[in-house]
């Protein structure tokens, strides 16, 4: 891996994360409704009391020195003041984020593993057992995250009660228990997509002509499938596996929403009905500065498995 692509990759990074937060700050301004009008309701205030509020929270000063301020803040880790909280942003978000991150990574290592092992026997193995796999997972495509939400809960926690119901748990053994039912709900989709791309991938290498000429020639099979099968596949289905778990961020929305499980989508819900323009702020760039982060690494990853890559050539 190159010094220049690396470097041409995070001036990317960086720059993509400064028109996203240009377009955060922007969209959220040209929205409808000011927190002076949350502040302010039911209650009687001279236009004195308005024009302090408006200074407080710097809504007086133009939209670009606006911008600046609060861009200026967030390189320093400063998100600003919650108006509903009157607290910093930052530790509003932090517990909240805790909770997030768990369920994202809990559901990614859940697609990650199951869809690579389906993927992967059904394109080696073929078979009753492979495809019934492939089937299931595949009809799983068709489940909604919020509707996969209610029928788990419906079933294993308030028909059998094996889990719980609601809450993220305390200590590491309890929050894996409480969350097992929203990261399965979060990753039954996506896992049959990976799966099925990964079967593809398989197929498609195992038909390649270098393969071919290393079965004729006597090569172990372990090692033709571990060496050229396996590594070969791994670049599209690492793609879309990226771009899949980058995408479990938004999608943890709903789920957190259904399980009460406190996080930052659920909170991001309750901030927008409030008005918390900061808290709002704050979270979106969060949302897209790991959907953004995560693609850079994918970017990063695909020149370690193929060198190709990262000096401007395609695989053929």
């Amino acid at each position: 891996m190159s010094a220049r692509f690396v470097a041409g990759r995070l001036g990317g990074l960086v720059a993509t994360l400064l028109v996203a937060s240009f377009v955060i700050f922007g969209a959220l301004y040209a929205a409808p409704g000011s927190p002076i009008t949350f502040l302010t309701h039911g209650r009687s205030m001279t236009p004195e009391a308005i024009a302090a509020l408006n200074a407080q929270y710097h809504l007086d000063e133009p939209p670009l020195a606006q911008y600046w301020r609060w861009l200026t803040g967030v390189v320093r880790g400063e998100f600003g003041t919650s108006i509903l909280y009157q607290d910093s942003v930052g530790s509003l978000l932090a517990g909240r984020a805790m909770n997030t991150v768990a369920l994202v990574l809990f559901s990614a290592v859940l697609i990650i593993v199951a869809g690579l092992v389906i993927g992967v026997l059904a394109g080696l193995r073929p078979g009753i057992v492979a495809n019934s796999l492939m089937a299931l997972s595949t009809a799983s495509m068709a489940v909604p995250a919020f509707v996969a939400a209610v029928v788990l809960t419906l079933v294993f926690a308030v028909d059998l009660g094996w889990f719980p119901v609601f809450g993220s748990g305390s200590g590491l053994a309890d929050r894996i228990w409480h969350l097992a039912l929203p990261a399965v709900a979060l990753a039954l989709a996506s896992v049959a997509f990976v799966a099925r791309l990964t079967q593809t991938a398989v197929r498609q290498e195992l038909a390649a002509d270098h393969v071919q000429t290393a079965v004729s020639r006597g090569l172990p099979y372990r090692f033709i499938v571990r060496r050229h099968v396996l590594r070969n596949a791994t670049i599209p289905v690492l793609t879309v596996t990226g771009l899949t778990v980058a995408g479990l961020i938004a999608s943890s929305v709903v789920v957190e929403q259904a399980f009460q499980l406190n996080g930052l989508g659920s909170y991001l819900v309750s901030s927008v009905q409030q008005k918390d323009f900061p808290v709002v702020q704050a979270i979106c760039l969060v949302y897209v500065a790991a959907f953004i982060v995560l693609n850079t690494l994918i970017d990063l990853a695909y020149s370690l498995l193929d060198p190709r890559i990262a000096l401007g050539r395609r695989p053929s």
